[in-house]
């Protein structure tokens, strides 16, 4: 599986400066965790977040998950310190680096650089560790197709509806939430849109940001699902009970997946000289072809991505055959 590839269905903020709620963090089912060193991180307490940081990436126990840090952005004085004291400390035992507020390629190069330099004086595999970009205002928005294209290290584009919402004047103080009065539509349509066109061009996550209310659960999976339906990948989660709803919003139904499974299947059979070389079939009630094998391969993707195994599985011999009952 490509870094690319990685499953991120739910993203885990957790501020780094609070060695409890890291190591917390690394009993949790979220996919990947991020160590804020930036909102969740007071000015004053960002240069002990950062030793914190690199003794618990340095610990381990986080088995699979994606071990991300989330630096401060460029417009401040801690950002390089944050990079260099964080890579030098713990750069074999980190994934990525999420750099917020991008507003510009040019910001990516940067980090893209000194990743380099950094990894080539520490002796670590040079381009391993990857990037994560957080869209949080228009300037970013409108450059988002440059941001995405400025370094092979990246891996998602973030959305972030907070720095977002303000940086427009939306009228609102939910994050995340339809701000009152907008009646038309989803008020996140368009910057949701937006970042998954660039990130799919170029072969990039898409993650869509926090929703704050972290007791309603049900708000959480109505947001979740709308930026699911569109084709994103994973959510930041605030809080654990958000996890379990994130991981399942994310992945595919397991009737949907068995299904693309067996669209996949029977194609290539149909495909074969043994299936006849046919480019379109009946698959019960159902025609495919190829436009039918690319989105099941989207599908079946992301439930392989998550584990998931069939339980309905096409046989040219007999259509289906119930397994594992």
């Amino acid at each position: 599986m490509s870094r690319t590839q990685r499953p991120r269905r739910s993203c885990l903020a957790v501020p780094g400066s609070s060695p409890k709620m890291i190591e917390k963090a690394k009993g949790l089912d979220s996919d990947q965790v991020f160590l804020d060193l930036e909102d969740a991180c007071a000015p004053l307490a960002k240069p002990g977040a950062r030793k914190s940081i690199v003794v618990a990436l340095n610990e381990g126990g986080w088995g699979s998950k994606i071990r991300v840090v989330r630096v401060n952005d460029l417009t401040t004085h801690w950002t390089y310190r944050d990079v260099v004291e964080v890579v030098e400390g713990a750069g074999e035992n980190l994934d990525c680096i999420m750099l917020p507020k991008v507003q510009s390629a040019a910001q990516i190069a940067w980090l893209d650089f000194t990743l380099t330099q950094i990894e080539k004086t520490m002796g670590f595999e040079v381009g391993r560790i990857g990037i994560e970009a957080q869209i949080e205002d228009a300037a970013g928005l409108i450059n988002v197709d440059e941001i995405a294209a400025a370094s092979p290290r990246t891996e998602t584009i973030i959305f972030g509806p907070g720095d977002f919402m303000a940086s427009i004047n939306m009228k609102s103080l939910v994050i995340g939430e339809q701000p009152p009065g907008y009646e038309v539509g989803d008020a996140f349509h368009y910057p949701l849109m937006r970042i998954l066109m660039a990130a799919r061009a170029n072969g990039l996550q898409a993650i869509d940001g926090p929703y704050v209310q972290v007791r309603n659960v049900e708000g959480f999976r109505r947001v979740a699902g709308q930026a699911a339906a569109l084709g994103y990948d994973g959510k930041w989660v605030l809080h654990p009970a958000q996890i379990e709803a994130a991981n399942e919003t994310f992945s595919p139904a397991q009737g949907d997946y068995d299904h693309a499974e067996n669209i996949l299947a029977a194609y290539e059979w149909f495909a074969s000289d043994r299936g006849g070389r046919k480019g379109a079939v009946m698959l019960g009630d159902e025609m495919i072809d190829e436009a039918s094998r690319k989105m099941a391969l989207v599908i079946a993707g992301q439930g392989r991505a998550a584990g998931m195994e069939r339980l309905v599985v096409w046989k040219p011999e007999t259509e289906t055959v119930e397994s594992g009952v």
